[in-house]
């Protein structure tokens, strides 16, 4: 019996805004077939520090987050600190 343990991005979505939502799977695997699996979801908003994110997840961030998105994306924000305030 050999168990191994296996983690990945297994998706990455953009959103509309910007956002970016990705999904890391951890999978424990006995003998080749997969006995376990869990999952752990993250977010990034656009202009983000991405130190710590997986490589494959930035590289999606690199094209983007333009500066045009990163605009948008901080004006929505003010404009919502505005309304809500």
């Amino acid at each position: 019996m050999s168990l191994t343990k296996t983690t990945a991005v297994d998706q990455i979505t953009v959103t509309e805004n910007g956002i970016i939502l990705y999904r890391n799977a951890t999978r424990i695997m006995e003998d080749g077939a997969q006995v376990r699996d869990t999952y752990h979801r993250s977010s990034l908003t656009p202009g983000q520090d991405l130190t710590g994110v997986p490589a494959n997840v930035v590289a999606i961030c690199n094209v983007a987050w333009t500066p045009e998105v990163i605009a948008a994306y901080q004006a929505q924000v003010e404009l919502s600190r505005t309304v809500g305030a």
